[in-house]
């Protein structure tokens, strides 16, 4: 698909973790033809949400869970984000604390403080879909802290579990932490459907032709980083925040894959699996199925 109808540098935000570098570097360094690189802005997914909300760029990746907010004013594109299977967010606390007299498992966690990412995460969605079916009662207060410091959190006591995404998977039993639940386990169980996490979505006033040329452009990124991984890693390792090189390895390894490069209808399904059953259970408003096409 041609990519001439960007005629300008577009505003792109994503965050510096290493499956978005590595699908924005061939893009972001111009080795892509006739494909004008667009002027990046770093930030967490909790940012990038709120940057939605208020309109603030031209594209953005952003969390599934967000879209019913913004989807009168950016369009979801088919390419760039992250779903899959086997990469859900886990439910982190100290081992023993879910064992014990009394409550075991996830029923352990009925009053308890929790710590999340991000009220308008995509993992926090699933954790209240994962909650309402497996917490009698629910869980306690809900506190939202920076990802980093998440696990050192749990660790230390100050909130008895954690959410947590992405590199976590590979690292928690660093800080001598146990999985009490993999939210994406429970999904795939109950749904049959890969997990939508992060998705890229751009503005409709850009108009069809250059959302369609947009698209084409990620795609292409998307296979230029899968033929040449060497040329992105530099990127890659330079925002990954002081990331153990293997780690971020795993990282791509796990959130890039065909849904990236292409949502398909498996990817169209999870994504309208997971709103319909959010909105079922009154934790976001109803998207109309229209709303998701793309242009």
């Amino acid at each position: 698909m041609d990519t001439n109808a960007i005629a300008a540098p577009l505003s792109l935000a994503f965050s510096p973790c290493p499956n978005d570098t590595f699908v924005f570097d061939a893009w972001v360094h111009g080795r892509l033809p006739d494909a004008v690189p667009p002027e990046v802005t770093f930030a967490d997914i909790d940012v990038t949400n709120g940057m939605a909300e208020r309109g603030e760029l031209d594209a953005l990746k952003v969390s599934y869970a967000v879209l019913p907010w913004v989807l009168e004013e950016y369009a979801l594109l088919p390419c760039g984000g992250a779903l899959g299977r086997g990469c859900g967010p886990l439910v982190l606390t100290l081992p023993g604390a879910a064992e014990g007299p009394g409550a075991t498992g996830a029923a352990a966690l009925s009053g308890r403080r929790v710590a999340v990412p991000s009220e308008r995460s995509t993992a926090y969605l699933l954790f209240r879909l994962w909650a309402a079916a497996e917490v009698p009662g629910g869980v306690g207060e809900i506190v939202v802290l920076p990802f980093h410091e998440i696990m050192p959190a749990v660790r230390d006591g100050k909130v008895d579990a954690g959410l947590v995404i992405h590199e976590a998977r590979f690292t928690y039993q660093d800080y001598g932490l146990h999985s009490l639940a993999d939210l994406g386990e429970y999904w795939e169980a109950t749904t049959g459907l890969p997990i939508p996490l992060g998705a890229i979505i751009a503005k409709r006033s850009l108009g069809a032709p250059t959302l369609r040329a947009l698209a084409a452009t990620i795609s292409a990124s998307v296979r230029a980083a899968w033929q040449d991984p060497a040329a992105s890693r530099p990127y890659v390792l330079e925002h990954a925040q002081e990331m153990d090189p293997a780690v971020a390895e795993q990282h791509i390894g796990l959130y890039v894959n065909e849904f990236t490069a292409e949502l398909g209808a498996d990817g169209y399904a999870a994504v309208r699996g997971l709103l319909e059953r959010a909105a079922a259970e009154g934790l976001v408003p109803p998207v109309a199925p229209e709303a998701l096409a793309f242009p």
